[in-house]
C-alpha cells in the first residue's frame, strides 16, 4: 500500500533547507500555528512506542500506511483536525522512534494489538480509529479484534484482503511494490495524474519539509528497510485469506468507509464492497486518489468532523 519511502525524500530536502538557507513559504493554516510536535514514549509489552498528540476533544486514533512514520500525514490535515479531537499518532514497531521490530513474522493482527496496548498505556481505552491504506488493515483488525477500544471507525483508502480485494494494475503493482521508487513514482501513486495533482504532490512534501522544521511534526523519518520489507510481506497473507473479509460483518461501530476514485492503488470497488458488508455502514467516495485525505483535506476532514459528531 503506497505511502511508503516517502521519507527519504522528505528528509532530502530538509536536508537541502537546512544547508542552503533556502525558506520554504508556510501554509498559511500552517503560519497561524503556535504548535509544536512534543514526542513521547509509552510502554507496551516489550515495545517502546513513540507517540504525540495535537488538539484537544475526543480521541482520534490514527494509523497510517505501508513505511510511514507518525510525520508523514499531511500537517494542513492534522491542522483541519485538530480543531475539534485529540489526535493521537504513533509509530509502528520498528519504524521511526519506536523500538526496532523484533523478530518473527509482522501480521497486521499484532499490530492492531499493539496500538489497543498502547491506547491503554497511555490512558486512552476507547477512542475514534482512523486507519489509512495499510493502517486501514490495523484499523479494521482493531475494531474486529479488540471492539471495545473503537468507538466510531474511520477507513480510507484500504481494502478487506482475501478475495474481496481488489488492486491496481501489474504496472501501478509493480511502481507500489519498488523498493527505491522516485520521486515522481510516489507522487503518480498519491495524487492524481494530472497538472494539477502533480502541483497537489509537491505542495504536500514541501508542507512536509516545512513543518518538520519549525516543530509541527517530529524529525522523524527513520523506516529500516528490513521493517519496510515486512509490512510489505504481511500483505501476502493478508491478501489471500478471508477471515478478515468475513469477519467485517460483525462489526457493531458506526463505521464510515472512503475511497478515492482515481485510485491505482486501492480502487474504490474496496470501499463499496466493506460498505456494503459492515452493518450499516456509510460510504463516502472522493474524486482523487490514493492520498485523498490530503488533497481534499477540507471535504474530509468536514466528513470526519460530521462523522464522530
Amino acid at each position: 500500500m503506497t505511502s511508503r519511502l516517502l521519507a527519504p525524500i522528505v528528509a532530502a530536502l530538509v536536508v537541502a533547507a537546512a544547508t542552503t538557507g533556502v525558506v520554504v513559504a508556510r501554509d498559511d493554516d500552517a503560519a497561524a500555528a503556535p504548535f509544536r510536535a512534543e514526542v513521547r514514549y509509552a510502554q507496551v509489552g516489550d515495545q517502546r512506542i513513540a507517540w504525540y498528540e495535537r488538539g484537544s476533544g475526543p480521541p482520534l486514533v490514527m494509523a497510517i500506511g505501508t513505511g510511514s512514520t507518525m510525520a508523514e500525514w499531511d500537517p494542513a490535515l492534522l491542522e483541519l483536525l485538530a480543531r475539534r479531537h485529540r489526535l493521537i499518532l504513533f509509530d509502528y514497531p520498528g519504524i521511526g522512534e519506536s523500538s526496532p521490530l523484533p523478530k518473527g513474522r509482522l501480521t497486521f493482527a499484532w499490530l492492531a494489538d499493539v496500538t489497543a496496548d498502547l491506547m491503554a498505556a497511555i490512558g486512552v481505552p476507547q477512542a475514534d480509529v482512523l486507519g489509512w491504506s495499510m493502517g486501514g488493515f490495523v484499523a479494521q483488525q482493531l475494531a474486529i479484534r479488540r471492539p471495545g477500544a473503537v468507538r466510531r471507525l474511520i477507513l480510507a483508502g484500504t481494502n478487506p484482503g482475501g478475495d474481496a480485494a481488489v488492486l491496481g494494475d501489474d504496472d501501478d503493482q509493480d511502481d507500489d511494490s519498488d523498493p527505491d521508487p522516485s520521486e515522481e513514482q510516489i507522487l503518480r501513486m498519491l495524487f492524481p495524474r494530472t497538472k494539477a495533482g502533480r502541483a497537489e504532490g509537491r505542495a504536500f512534501l514541501r508542507r512536509l519539509e516545512t513543518a518538520s522544521e519549525d516543530g509541527t511534526i517530529p524529525d522523524d523519518f527513520d523506516v529500516p528497510e528490513a521493517t519496510q520489507r515486512a509490512q510489505v510481506a504481511a500483505e501476502d497473507p493478508w491478501l489471500r485469506s478471508n477471515a478478515n473479509a468475513d469477519a467485517l460483518r460483525t462489526l457493531r461501530m458506526p463505521v464510515l468507509v472512503t475511497g478515492g476514485r482515481l485510485d491505482p492503488v486501492t480502487p474504490p470497488e474496496n470501499a463499496r464492497w466493506m460498505a456494503r458488508r459492515i452493518p450499516g455502514a456509510r460510504l463516502q467516495v472522493f474524486a482523487d486518489s490514493h492520498a485523498f485525505p490530503f488533497s481534499e483535506r477540507a471535504k474530509f476532514a468536514a466528513l470526519v468532523d460530521d462523522f464522530l459528531g
